[in-house]
């Protein structure tokens, strides 16, 4: 709103003292409330107020009146002319515009006659603002051309519904676009303004263009730069669009679309496509051709700017060529593009030893590896993935049992990625086992000690494959070894005792073409200490055992023969009436005799014989 202006008498020419405060320029958007104010400057006890509204044909329509008398605005008249809702007038005598509407924007004269002091007239302007709805674009449907020499109408912009009219402002690739109103063969726009029946504006803007052909890749839209109160700016823009341009071929390109080599080459049963693009618009007719004896052989006929060989042989190698039929295009355009394809190929290989072969011990021989292909390949040997020659031929000398195994032959093309073949062949080396023992030492260094286990192993190699035996039961089945290299092997646990450390142990690998023995020798074998203690105390208990009853044997013996008793006396022949004994014998004697006889008699003469 712009700041009230102090105006001078009203138009009648009186020489009153009357000036008013009123603001010149009011604006706000559609819908608020607008207070028009008009204050007299000065004191004054009473005046006449009038507001009048100015319609385009400048004449004024009273809209309301009052007087003031005092501090109290009376009689107050209301004319609102049909508006909804009303003008109304607030105690200090301002026009209130309730929802201001775009029929709301006139020029507002406010008139105050003071009496004796005169009357005064000033004037306000109502500016409504409505935001636009977004533009819409509507690009020309049809195909436009860059060989036109004028300039071509190519979209049309409109903002509906807006106060007051916009800006239309077009774009390309978001670059704003200068264009005059004035009609020219360069470019140039056209716009148009409609009055709604609501009171809204609706501007549309027609972009007319001279085309050119890198506009057939562009981006174009337009948009609504819009005002505001208090000097403010809003922009609303359209969808994005591009045109349908037809422009003609100046450049054709033609290229492999498959995997393929700098030099052209594809791997024969591979399938390689074939691309041709021109940069006409829209996209020509292409005819894709093999020349054969400088005769074109067509191939295809399509707008998709493909050509698709399946699974190509050797013999389609050649010339292909790919032309561009545009009528439009320049005399000097160059529209036919030829290339060559390689079709690479190898064949399976051949070996001059056949898949095995078999060599007698410290035998020489060479093994030749035959490739066929294109480009020529490149061949190599190895043995078990182990490099051993670079040449077709390899030569083997003085073989040993080291050099059987597998050899392969690799054929490879360094330009062409993944194209490799390989044959092998098994060298058998014939011969006399060779044998070898994982030799095992005692757990106390110097010596065996019996009872000590260990664990003997034998390896062996030959061909035909030997076999593994041992001179002590037990041993393990023939197997090959860990680490391949045509090895096997055969284990024996066992306990070391006296005896191997006399005769040993041996381990022998035989094949039909000889044998092979190793010994195991253990030395000295001490006994174990805890077992001799143990021994000497069985022997001793033995033979303590062995006298106690010899003894025992002895003294029963004695008691069944008196005779034997040291001072007894031989018993009488049959016929002597009584035994006569010593007086002088000693109690214990007696005891014992009469011990004697009476064990004698019990056991009667079923006794051993006499050892007296």
């Amino acid at each position: 709103m712009s700041p009230p202006r102090p105006c001078p008498r009203g138009a009648l020419g009186s020489k009153a003292e009357v000036r008013l405060s009123v603001p010149s320029l009011v604006e706000v958007m559609r819908g608020e409330s607008v207070t028009l104010d008009c204050s007299p400057l000065g004191t004054h006890d009473y005046f006449m107020l009038e507001w009048f509204l100015v319609d385009r044909f400048e004449v004024r329509h009273l809209l309301a009146s009052a007087e003031l008398r005092g501090s109290e605005l009376r009689d107050k008249v209301l004319n609102s002319r049909g508006r909804s809702p009303p003008y109304q007038l607030d105690s200090r005598g301002r026009l209130v515009l309730p929802e201001a509407q775009v029929g709301d924007e006139h020029d507002y004269v406010c008139v105050v006659k003071a009496g004796a002091a005169g009357t005064a007239e000033a004037t306000a302007r109502l500016n409504v603002y409505v935001k636009p709805e977004a533009p819409e674009v509507s690009p020309y449907k049809g195909t436009l051309t860059v060989m036109s020499d004028f300039a071509e109408e190519i979209a049309t912009c409109t903002s509906r519904n807006g106060n007051p009219v916009p800006q239309i402002i077009w774009y390309r690739n978001g670059q704003p676009l200068t264009v005059p109103l004035e009609v020219n063969s360069e470019g140039y726009m056209t716009i148009r303004t409609v009055r709604e029946a609501s009171g809204l504006l609706t501007f549309s803007s027609s972009l007319y263009l001279r085309l050119h052909k890198p506009d057939g890749e562009a981006s174009f839209h337009c948009a609504a730069h819009y005002y505001l109160p208090a000097g403010q700016h809003g922009r609303l823009d359209s969808p994005s669009f591009s045109l349908n341009l037809h422009y003609p071929t100046e450049h054709v390109l033609f290229w492999l679309g498959s995997q393929s080599t700098a030099e052209g080459w594809v791997r024969e049963g591979d399938s390689v496509q074939l691309l041709c693009q021109g940069d006409g618009s829209p996209s020509p007719e292409y005819t894709f051709f093999r020349l054969q004896d400088k005769q074109e052989d067509v191939l295809k006929i399509s707008l998709e700017g493909n050509l698709t060989l399946e699974r190509v042989q050797r013999n389609q190698s050649g010339t292909y060529g790919c032309r561009v039929e545009d009528y439009d295009a320049p005399e000097d355009a160059e529209l036919s593009k030829t290339l060559e394809l390689r079709v690479a190929y190898l064949d399976s290989l051949e070996l001059s030893t056949g898949e095995e072969l078999s060599l007698p011990l410290g035998n020489s021989t060479t093994a030749t590896c035959s490739a066929r292909g294109l480009p020529t390949p490149t061949l190599y040997w190895t043995k078990d993935s182990a490099p051993v020659g670079e040449d077709p031929t390899l030569s083997l000398h003085s073989v040993t049992f080291d050099s059987a195994g597998t050899y392969t032959c690799e054929a490879y093309m360094p330009r062409i990625p993944l194209l490799s073949r390989t044959r092998s062949f098994r060298l058998l080396v014939q011969g006399t086992p060779e044998l070898k023992a994982k030799e095992t030492q005692p757990k106390v260094e110097g010596s065996w000690t019996e009872g000590d286990e260990v664990t003997l192993i034998c390896y062996a190699r030959g061909y035909p494959e030997p076999k593994l035996s041992w001179s002590q039961l037990g041993g393990s089945p023939t197997e090959p070894a860990p680490g391949g290299q045509g090895w096997v092997s055969s284990s024996l646990t066992l306990k070391v005792t006296s005896a191997l450390s006399q005769d040993g142990v041996s381990c022998e690998a035989s094949n039909p073409l000889g044998n092979t023995q190793h010994v195991f020798h253990f030395g000295t074998v001490a006994p174990q200490t805890s077992q001799a203690g143990v021994a000497v105390m069985a022997v001793a208990i033995s033979v303590a055992l062995l006298l106690l009853v010899v003894a025992v044997f002895y003294c029963m013996r004695r008691k069944g023969r008196p005779c034997c008793r040291r001072g007894e006396k031989r018993s009488p022949p049959p016929g002597d009436p009584k035994l006569s004994h010593s007086g002088s014998e000693q109690p214990e004697q007696t005891g014992l005799l009469k011990g004697s006889a009476s064990g004698g008699a019990k056991r009667g003469s079923g006794g051993f014989g006499d050892e007296c």
